[in-house]
Order: structure tokens, then sequence, then C-alpha cells
């Protein structure tokens, strides 16, 4: 779904997505099924295990545009109490002393309808026309129609 979601937007198949744009986890380690099925979340202590990677990260990439996907990334950037209060909104923080634009989205899992009801869809669209016309994503994708 997220690769749908960067297609109709911003014209980037999934091949130009993973070969553009870098992704990362919030957790790197799997932190296994719940009892009743599905993923499990990771816990606060798991994802403080991991918060060096993502810091490493940003020192190496220092990137420019941030788009975390869902609540659990999100959270690590900024609070969010509900998705439709930031979900189509840009924000500029600091972040491991590296200046970054936030654009928020929705996890694109089947199984929150989020995305596909109001006011979610809209405020999806909205954030995706806002990815869209941030200068780093138009620069990938000038530099994709040049080829």
């Amino acid at each position: 779904m997220l690769f749908q979601w960067f297609e109709n937007s911003c014209g980037l198949n999934e091949e130009q997505f993973r070969k553009n744009i870098y992704m990362a986890a919030v957790c790197r380690c799997y932190p296994g099924k719940k009892k009743k099925g599905g993923d499990r979340v990771p816990d606060t202590e798991e994802i403080a295990n991991c918060a060096n990677w993502l810091k490493s990260e940003f020192s190496i990439l220092k990137p420019e545009l941030v788009i975390p996907v869902g609540k659990l990334a999100i959270t690590q950037f900024m609070e969010c109490s509900k998705l439709a209060d930031i979900i189509g909104h840009s924000f500029n923080t600091l972040y491991n002393n590296n200046k970054i634009d936030i654009i928020p989205l929705p996890h694109p899992s089947g199984a929150s309808p989020w995305p596909r009801i109001e006011p979610g869809k809209s405020l999806l669209q909205k954030a995706l026309s806002e990815i869209s016309n941030h200068a780093a994503m138009k620069r990938i994708t000038a530099k994709l129609s040049l080829k």
C-alpha cells in the first residue's frame, strides 16, 4: 500500500522508491507475535535499545525530510495523541542535532481502516501532496526524469 501511495502521489514506482528513499525501522529486531496473533508492538526498552541505530543513521545521512509511517514511528519525533491532528501537516524539528522536516503518514496496514475513511482519507492525500511538493522529493523526481 505504501508504494502505491508514492506511485500515485509522487510518480515513484516501488523500484524507484527503494533505490532513492532510505527506509529505517524504529526497532531493528522483530519483536515477535502477540498471543492472539498479529505482530507485537516493541516495548519502550526494545525501542530504547535500538535508538542509537537511528541516531547514527541520522548522523550519516543528515536527512532533510523524514516521513514517519505509523504512530510508533511518529512518536519517535513528536507527540501524537490523534492521527487527525498531525497527518496532512508538515513540521520542523531538531533531531540528533539535525534540522528536519517531518511529514507523518498513517500506517499502510490493511488492519486499520483510518487511511480509507474520512477524515483519514483526505488527510492522507494532503500529506502525500506535502511530500510530493517538498524540495527533497522534487529533487528525487527531477533526477529520475532526467534518466
